[in-house]
């Protein structure tokens, strides 16, 4: 029985495990047809993807300006990449000194193709340096024309047209940018989609350039959108600047209309009471075409006084008088070889201060521009506009032919910004003078220390241009007998564009520390009246009859 039993388990055991395998190989089936199909269906995937990324670039390829440029600008890039390989394997053969035949065929093939890459690289410069550079450049807005006559009111408009041309073409650009970035963005995300189902990463590259492409082009349209919001102000600015100059050319031009209108009319009555008034006709004839001649030539007169604004014609005109002009414009060209003599002289620089004796008058101011004729000063807060001129702050004019004719100093000339100022002061004669003196001195050094110092270094550098002898830059200190005491001058050295302010303070400190001294006392002029109160009489009787 129990070999029986025994049989029986063995017998089922092995039907079990037959139908297990049984199993197992009907699972494995249905698992390779599900891979199949979701293999099919990964290809089919990608297959509608490839084929959208093939419309996709077909529309691109519409956009011939900006995927020309970026051809262009990779194949300069491969140009020169290129270039530089022939180069490293030119320097690598030449180093060899036994080459063979196929090596010197090599040598003599690399060396001409680098000749011919290196005149590509030549035309296709611009390219590699940035891509789009010229597309994304926008048109140049020309100078604001002067216009100064009616004709001129032609070419404005017509400059206007021609800019508003440029700028809508240069936003048409920027349009077709926009969409052509809107298909890379599509591609991208196609791109996308692939790599999650590309397992062999075949589009891996190609999804890299075309985010790299996509990436450029991004950087393009961000700057055209800056500088055609910049570009849009400045042709703003260039219309409006136009628009009022012809604006104020039809005005002008009606204004001369309704003159010329009134000439008219006022000769037409003149002609009018001539033909009633004078019965003869030679007179009349005479007197008519004297009326005309003045009317034609006064109408002349008043469009050649409106419209005779540009020099060079003024020049032509009177060219024919050149001796004329020569005697009667004396003074500019003189100015002109002043002008000459200041710039290659250099004795006067922009930012100077001057001192010009014109007109009976003296004007001490920095020097704002030297022109062809002559020289613009700003007059500044001196000790002379406070002693003498008691104003300040004008624009003074000074002709360039002045450095001949007349007095013209110089503060600062060359590396030199200081100058010798003083403060005046008188005491008494029973005053300590020698302290006075010491006093002041000591009061001059303590404020002029640094313009000193200044000066020092200044003066040695202006040996090699000038002979020095006195180049003492320590503040001086000098004493004089006045009729009313003894006078104290203190000289010290100052900044040349703020002469009152130290010499505010250093006169205010020397008067404080003057009054602080018992034996020292500051003399002005003074009266003595003595007042005689007892009456003398007179030494003989003038009762007495002579």
């Amino acid at each position: 029985m129990k070999k029986i039993f025994f049989l029986f388990l063995l017998f089922t055991s092995l039907l079990y495990s037959q139908g297990q395998e049984n199993n197992t190989t009907l699972s494995e089936t249905e698992l390779t047809e599900l891979t199949v199909e979701k293999e099919n269906q990964r290809v089919a995937r990608i297959s509608d993807y490839i084929k959208a990324l093939e419309q996709l670039e077909n529309e691109i390829s519409k956009e011939k300006v900006w995927t020309k440029s970026y051809a262009s600008y990779l194949t300069s890039i491969d140009v020169r990449d290129s270039l530089q390989k022939i180069k490293k394997r030119i320097k690598f053969l030449q180093k060899k000194r036994k080459k063979t035949l196929s090596q010197q065929d090599e040598l003599s093939a690399l060396i001409s193709k680098e000749k011919i890459l290196a005149s590509q690289i030549e035309k296709l410069k611009e390219k590699d340096s940035a891509p789009f550079s010229k597309i994304i450049t926008p048109p140049i807005i020309e100078d604001t024309p002067s216009i100064t006559n009616p004709f001129d009111i032609f070419t404005g408009i017509s400059l206007i047209k021609t800019q508003d041309a440029a700028y809508n073409e240069y936003i048409k650009r920027k349009e077709d940018l926009t969409e052509l970035i809107a298909l890379l963005q599509k591609e991208k995300n196609i791109y996308k989609k692939l790599a999650i189902l590309d397992i062999n990463k075949e589009y891996g590259k190609d999804s890299e350039v075309k985010i790299k492409q996509l990436e450029r082009f991004e950087t393009a349209l961000e700057t055209m959108a800056v500088t055609a919001e910049v570009y849009q102000k400045r042709l703003e600015i260039l219309e409006i600047n136009v628009n009022k100059d012809i604006e104020v050319q039809v005005i002008k031009l009606a204004r001369i209309g309704v003159v010329v209108l009134v000439v008219f009319f006022i000769f037409f009555i003149l002609k009018f009471f001539v033909k009633k008034y004078i019965t003869d006709n030679e007179r009349f004839y005479m007197a008519n075409k004297i009326i005309t001649f003045i009317n034609v030539t006064l109408i002349i007169l008043i469009i050649f006084f409106n419209y005779i604004e540009n020099a060079s014609y003024l020049v032509t005109i009177l060219g024919f008088a050149s001796a004329g002009i020569a005697i009667a414009m004396k003074d500019w060209f003189m100015s002109i070889l002043g002008w000459l003599v200041i710039v290659i002289g250099g004795s006067i620089h922009v930012g100077d201060r001057i001192r010009v004796d014109m007109g009976g008058m003296k004007y001490v101011g920095d020097v704002m521009d030297i022109s062809l004729l002559r020289m613009t000063i700003l007059e500044d807060i001196t000790l002379t506009a406070v002693t003498t001129n008691r104003r300040a702050g004008r624009i003074v004019f000074v002709p360039n032919n002045y450095v001949f004719t007349h007095m013209i100093a110089n503060y600062t000339h060359s590396s030199l910004k200081t100058v010798w100022d003083g403060v005046h002061i008188t005491i008494s004669f029973d005053s300590n003078h020698k302290k006075a003196m010491h006093l002041a001195k000591e009061i001059v050094k303590k404020y002029s220390k640094g313009y000193t110092d200044i000066t020092r270094k200044q003066l040695n550098k202006l040996r090699n241009q000038y002979s020095l002898k006195n180049t003492n830059v320590e503040p001086r200190i000098f004493s004089f007998i006045e009729p009313n005491g003894i006078s104290i001058d203190s000289w010290y050295l100052t900044n040349a564009y703020a002469t009152l302010t130290l010499r505010s303070v250093i006169s205010v400190e020397i008067v404080d520390a003057f009054n602080k001294e018992d034996d020292i006392t500051i003399a002005y002029p003074t009266q003595k009246l003595h007042i005689q109160t007892e009456t003398k009489e007179p030494p003989f009787d003038t009762r007495e009859v002579v």
